[in-house]
């Protein structure tokens, strides 16, 4: 990811399912972030699926976001290592009343709420982003009109939330459609991009690619999606005080592109593009090139 041009990353847990196994995930992104130069912003999504063991009841989701609650964020919270909690609301997995009872939680200890929100079909996840204060509503391939004026809402009334468009996502499960990122942009609403990189859905390190699709086919300018790759990437961590652009007091993390011109950057698809990568003033990554 650092030789495509990433300097900080999020890290979603997610994949274990049960208190150890989700504190190991987090143990090593706090670990891999110690050990640089990559930053990782570590978040607990517990709340990623059902765990086998609580399948097949009838208060399946209830019953084991009930132990998400109980038993999981207490454990993440005295580890220390995550700073927000995330939950895949969506159909067949949890709906609105877990996802807010879970948030509500973690906000209360002090994580910042996110959402999986209306990836696949309008759940109506994306107004409760906005109503939780979220930093970030991720996916939102099925939105509605509705949740996209909610989002409009509280970016009104300077309570953004973050709209992160994950479109290698979208292709690569051949969703019928992509975010719609342009009627987001058009409402207001701030909107981000990323590689969803995950072994399931998006096993795509390349956040290059992502700006290609962010063009192609979400139908942003070479410009906004570059935005939605930096400034817009680090409000959606609530890092954007410190990282995602060049400002006197920030963090010197950038990149120098072999291309005269970030237009070109959408234009060669899938191509490595990168020359440089600088990290808070230090050149942690340079390509080689033939002569």
């Amino acid at each position: 990811m650092l030789s495509h041009g990433v300097t900080t990353v999020e890290a979603k847990s997610g994949y274990g399912l049960d208190t150890e196994s989700e504190l190991r995930l987090l143990r090593l992104a706090g670990r891999l972030g110690d050990e640089g130069p990559v930053e990782l912003v570590p978040t607990f999504l517990g709340a990623h699926a059902v765990a086998p063991e609580f399948r097949g009841r009838d208060d399946a989701a209830a019953a084991y976001i009930a132990n998400v609650i109980d038993e999981q964020l207490p454990a993440v919270i005295e580890q220390g290592i995550a700073t927000s909690c995330d939950v895949f609301c969506e159909r067949g997995v949890f709906g609105i009343e877990e996802s807010r009872r879970l948030l509500t939680r973690a906000r209360d200890l002090g994580l910042t709420p996110r959402l999986h929100a209306d990836q696949l079909a309008y759940t109506g996840c994306a107004t409760l982003a906005a109503e939780m204060g979220a930093a970030s509503a991720d996916h939102l391939g099925g939105v509605s009109q509705g949740g996209i004026d909610a989002l409009g809402a509280a970016a009104d009334a300077g309570d953004p939330v973050v709209a992160t468009l994950l479109p290698i996502s979208a292709f690569y499960l051949d969703e019928p459609h992509f975010a719609p990122a342009r009627a987001l942009v058009d409402r207001g609403v701030p909107v981000a991009v990323g590689t969803d990189f995950n072994p399931g859905t998006s096993p795509a390190p390349n956040a290059q690619l992502a700006l290609a699709f962010a063009v192609h086919r979400l139908r942003l300018s070479p410009a906004e999606a570059l935005v939605a790759m930096t400034i817009n990437a680090a409000a959606a961590l609530r890092l954007n005080d410190s990282h995602g652009s060049l400002e006197e007091g920030k963090h010197a993390d950038l990149v120098v592109w072999a291309p005269d011109s970030y237009t070109l950057l959408p234009y060669w698809l899938g191509a490595n593009l990168v020359q440089s990568v600088v990290k808070r003033g230090r050149i942690v990554h340079q390509a080689v090139r033939s002569a």
